[in-house]
């Protein structure tokens, strides 16, 4: 797990300062602090930052081919990096380290572009081959490691880990892209296909990009995608045997390392099976943390510590107070672009404990996108259901009546919170889904804009990337649909960002076994009564863990991660609140409606309605347009 950056001259091969290259990879030194490396060529430049993991002695990276013709720069792991060395031995190559990044050389050799297909892993790398002077830049099939990069007006292009070793560039120009402002309010985060800074691109899960010197740039090419157009057959037993054999096979592959190694353990069914799994394979106890909160409603605890007793591992808990506002300027420091997922302050306090022990912690994250365990994946089925059974003039014209009609009820029990699933039910199954995965409605987010940001966005709506995604996935059902559209958009933009920064920021390496690739096609072929059975999703991993893991384990009710933001505006954070109405970087933007978003913050001060989350949002972005752009 490292940091990467470099910069590459794309029409003619001009010197390129070495100290340029390192002070690209300074602002990101978090992501690799047991070493540094640098190297130049004509035209090109690498930069590496080192977290060691596998082969400490002799893994230093920027790494070349003998013959010096090959050289590549990555972050991350290649999980079969051992069966590849075999293959390539077997072809006649030899080997100089014990490394996986050699492994890349040498499959680059072997089979060129083609050699990303082989890799089985997280990673983002970039490689120069000096016989046809081309750079070629790679991402993993989901996105777990980060890629960015921009063209220069002088003709380069930079690439970096994150955005900030990109700015760090001095012809790197920062203007901000309104239309990713409208995405932000829109999702809590800014999705891949776009940025908050002009020019600045994210190279997309699953994607690489050949540049060739003297050539045009061309636009990236997608070598992987997932399909849920295909059913598994046979009996449950069966599947439940290939699930639990997959399982094994993807967390036992992810438990390489020549570091410590552990887990994080919040007590839910992900990260309790990939406890069980990881004990299943490993002679020592196996090295568990867990948050806790000092408030009962939020604690997971005492589920946790159940699991650490069950599979004898080596547990550690920290309790902390939720109200961990005191990491606001943290957090926006290490996601660069506005990121306002409040889970981020625990994830962050998670990484903090493992580190203290390890230096890899394997993640539960990837199964609820990858077997439908999301709430909005139960409702979105039921409510396709109805959609099925009542032509849609008549659902139309009766849920739209009943959606605007009814109170729109926050406060309300659950179950009394009826507008949104009427408005849902009037529109289509992609039009609604897209609605259901928004934070901040388009209704009110077209309240907060002026009249000439909303004129600047020329029709751009932050939602139609969902459907887009849904309306061409590779599909039978309406869950499908929003699963692969919650794998394009949600998993990278949210939670695998998410998990990268918090775990970098303390140089801790996370590993996620469940989203091995094998894994989720697997999933993706399953029937949907195996994802979604009765009122549980997830189900065919449920039933498959039921003689590892305790039944109520198993079938509780989700929690994750909370942290109460509504509060924190009534309290804590009532200053920051007031600020935002005030002489805010929003306000210097002009972009906003600052008498709206002042009545807003009343509003909220003086329990009236609840805007904690659009608040935090505001914050949030207030705090990356202020770093970003100078507007502080």
């Amino acid at each position: 797990m490292c940091g990467i950056a470099g910069i590459f001259h794309v029409q003619t091969a001009k010197p390129v300062d070495e100290g340029r290259v390192r002070a690209m990879l300074a602002p990101m030194a978090y992501r690799g602090p047991d070493g540094t490396g640098a190297w130049t060529g004509p035209g090109v430049g690498f930069g590496h930052l080192r977290l060691s993991i596998i082969d400490l002695g002799g893994g230093a990276q920027p790494m070349q081919t003998a013959e010096g013709d090959v050289t590549v720069t990555y972050n991350g792991e290649i999980y079969n990096y051992r069966e590849l060395r075999a293959e390539l031995e077997a072809r006649g190559h030899v080997f100089h380290t014990e490394s996986d990044t050699e492994v890349i050389l040498h499959g680059w050799r072997q089979w060129g572009e083609a050699c990303v297909e082989h890799l089985h892993g997280m990673f983002a790398l970039a490689l120069y081959d000096a016989r046809t002077q081309s750079l070629w830049l790679a991402r993993d099939r989901f996105g777990v490691k980060p890629l960015h990069y921009a063209s220069l007006s002088d003709g380069g292009l930079i690439f970096a880990s994150e955005m900030k070793g990109l700015l760090a560039h001095p012809a790197m120009r920062r203007e901000p892209e309104l239309s990713a402002v409208e995405d932000y309010l829109a999702f809590g985060y800014v999705p891949d296909d776009t940025s908050i800074v002009k020019g600045v691109k994210k190279l997309g899960a699953g994607e690489t990009l050949l540049v060739v010197r003297g050539r045009p740039l061309p636009a990236p090419r997608r070598y992987w995608d997932i399909s849920f157009a295909d059913r598994e057959k046979g009996r449950q037993e069966d599947l439940e045997d290939e699930l639990l054999a997959r399982l094994r096979d993807a967390v036992r592959s992810r438990m390489v390392a020549d570091v410590p190694l552990g887990a994080f353990l919040s007590g839910g069914v992900d990260s309790s099976t990939v406890v069980a799994l990881m004990a299943e394979v490993s002679s020592q106890p196996v090295k568990t943390c867990t948050i806790g909160f000092d408030v009962a409603a939020l604690d997971e605890t005492d589920y946790a510590e159940r699991i650490a007793r069950r599979f004898g591992t080596d547990h550690r808990t920290r309790i902390v107070s939720p109200d961990d506002y005191g990491l606001i300027d943290t957090i926006a420091g290490h996601f660069d672009e506005p990121f306002a997922d409040a889970s981020a302050l625990p994830t962050y306090r998670v990484c903090e404990l493992a580190r203290e022990n390890v230096t890899v912690a394997l993640s539960g994250d990837g199964a609820d996108e990858g077997f439908a365990g999301y709430r909005r994946h139960l409702f979105q089925h039921r409510e396709e259901m109805i959609r099925r059974l009542i032509p849609g003039p008549v659902r139309r014209g009766l849920f739209g009546t009943l959606g605007s009609l009814y109170p729109k009820a926050d406060w309300a029990p659950r179950f009394l919170r009826a507008k949104s699933t009427f408005q849902g039910l009037a529109a289509d199954g992609a039009e609604a889904y897209a609605a259901s995965v928004s934070i901040t409605p388009a209704a009110i987010r077209a309240q907060l804009f002026t009249d000439e940001a909303k004129a600047a966005f020329n029709g751009h709506r932050a939602e139609d990337r969902y459907i887009k995604a849904m309306r061409d996935a590779p599909t039978r059902d309406s869950i499908d649909r929003a699963q692969y559209a919650d794998l394009k958009i949600w998993l990278p933009g949210d939670i695998l960002t998410k998990t990268d920064r918090m775990s970098m920021a303390v140089s801790l390496e996370a590993r996620e076994p469940l989203l091995d690739h094998r894994l989720i096609e697997f999933a993706a072929r399953l029937p949907v009564r195996q994802r979604i059975h009765g009122k549980s999703g997830k189900y065919l991993l449920k039933k498959t863990m039921e003689d590892m893991l305790p039944m109520d384990i198993l079938y509780r009710q989700k929690m994750g991660f909370v942290t109460p933001i509504s509060d924190w505006f009534r309290g804590a954070l009532a200053s920051e609140a007031r600020a935002i109405a005030g002489g805010s970087a929003l306000a210097r933007t002009e972009w906003f409606d600052m008498r709206r978003i002042a009545r807003l913050a009343e509003a909220h001060r003086n329990g009236t309605s609840d805007h904690g989350r659009l608040l935090w949002q505001l914050v949030m972005l207030d705090k990356s347009l202020g770093r970003l752009f100078g507007l502080g």
